[in-house]
């Protein structure tokens, strides 16, 4: 659902279940939920650290990732768990890359004075690959729990699209009027991603009456 606030860092209240995101920080003070790490913002930290750094270790989880999200997948298409022998395989194969990553950057020479410059701020400056294995090591669950969730999925992809569409109507027709004009806005919206994601028809949704609508919802 689409809602409006003042602040960019407020979150909704009273969530239960599984938040799919990207590691935003303020994600992590909702109560009362899990959390699940998108991982195609991972596999493109990877592909850049592939590129750049050359790092073997990003090739070797990213090949990893790809053939995880592969075999969750074709488990979900089975309307089957991912058998527990297979996800405890993935789970020391991704523990070994990250331990090899880990010890890589713990070889790597300080940073050079120029880059502390540039990272100044709190904490001990470290290289893009090591705060991405302090992440992949600490959230490895987040990371992992499409696996043994099917209703969890790889991305956050369909929020992100979604996201998208609010990104272009802003640029195209700028900000509204009234903030009930922005509210209206946001139920409509909110309606018709809903009934797209539910595979109904819209116009039929919209003449139907809320509690039939609520009775057909399908939850993941």
């Amino acid at each position: 659902f689409y809602r409006i606030s003042a602040k960019r860092g407020s979150l909704p209240e009273n969530l239960t279940g599984i938040v799919v995101h990207d590691h935003w920080k303020p994600y992590y003070t909702l109560a009362g939920v899990l959390h699940a790490l998108c991982n195609a913002h991972h596999l493109r930290e990877l592909q850049a650290l592939i590129e750049i750094e050359h790092e073997d270790w990003a090739r070797r989880m990213q090949t990893l990732l790809r053939r995880a999200c592969h075999a969750a997948n074709l488990s979900r298409m089975q309307g089957k768990p991912l058998p527990p022998r297979l996800i405890a395989l993935i789970e020391r194969c991704y523990d070994a890359i990250v331990t090899d990553g880990l010890l890589f950057h713990t070889d790597q020479s300080p940073l050079t004075q120029a880059d502390v410059q540039a990272r100044r701020r709190g904490r001990v400056p470290r290289r893009v690959g090591h705060n991405l294995l302090l992440r992949l090591s600490t959230r490895k669950p987040d990371v992992l729990r499409f696996l043994s969730n099917p209703a969890v999925p790889f991305t956050n992809n369909l929020a992100e699209r979604d996201g998208r569409m609010m990104k272009l109507r802003q640029k195209i027709s700028g900000g509204f009027r009234a903030v009930t004009g922005a509210e209206d806005f946001a139920v409509i919206r909110s309606f018709f991603s809903t009934a797209k994601k539910q595979q109904w028809d819209v116009l039929n949704a919209i003449n139907a009456h809320p509690n039939v609508l609520i009775a057909q919802l399908k939850l993941a």
